[in-house]
């Protein structure tokens, strides 16, 4: 992670302009830990951060709603899972990030999980990390990175995550585990085509497949 970090340093350190930075994946990734090792290299006192997933739509209504799909040849119907386009504000992240990029102050959405903190104009660097940023225009940030890892670890990160500290059933988490890595390798990963980096985390390693930074 340091080599990326060090490369990401060195090209804000030669912007002369407003830069949004988007980092996205799936969950399990190390997206969001990678992002505030980011904003400790940059100064955090310098840098806004954009947390989106208060732009995901209500798990209650993603229960409700029940998507089929084809994989491998074989149909599925499941439950909307986070990894869907359709289970999340775009609109409204897009036009937020706009009005950051326009020079403007704004509030981020208050949560019972997330307090609204303030996105400020006088902060050269903002941050936008989540899922959500996968599925808007890519066009709208001046860097993107991409995390992703295989199903089998992602599956380990997460089980120990909801059966330990959640108390999620193994064998109900296992099938949700499965539909949900379907729908992120049929919606979400094609994206990462759009990203600037895209790094995959297995296990203890790190493999940067794409650096555009790097010539």
């Amino acid at each position: 992670m340091e080599t990326i970090l060090k490369d990401i340093l060195n090209w804000v350190m030669k912007a002369d302009k407003r830069i949004v930075i988007g980092i996205s994946g799936h969950g399990a990734a190390g997206k969001t830990t990678f992002a505030h090792k980011l904003i400790q290299t940059l100064e955090q006192d310098e840098v806004n951060y954009l947390n989106t997933d208060p732009y995901i739509v209500n798990s209650d209504i993603r229960k409700q709603t029940m998507l089929e799909y084809t994989y491998q040849n074989e149909h599925h119907r499941f439950k909307m899972t986070a990894c869907h386009p359709a289970a999340h504000h775009l609109p409204s992240l897009e036009r937020d990030v706009q009005m950051i990029r326009a020079g403007f102050d704004l509030m981020t959405i208050d949560t019972h999980y997330l307090r609204s903190t303030l996105i400020s104009s006088k902060k050269k660097i903002t941050i936008v990390e989540g899922m959500c940023v996968a599925f808007i225009d890519p066009n709208l940030f001046d860097l993107k990175l991409y995390f992703y890892t295989d199903g089998k670890t992602e599956f380990i990160r997460r089980s120990g995550r909801d059966v330990l500290e959640r108390g999620i059933d193994i064998n109900y988490l296992k099938q949700s585990h499965d539909e949900r890595r379907i729908q992120y390798e049929l919606f979400m990963h094609p994206h990462c085509q759009h990203f600037d980096m895209v790094i995959k985390t297995q296990d203890d390693e790190i493999l940067i497949e794409k650096n555009t930074l790097v010539k």
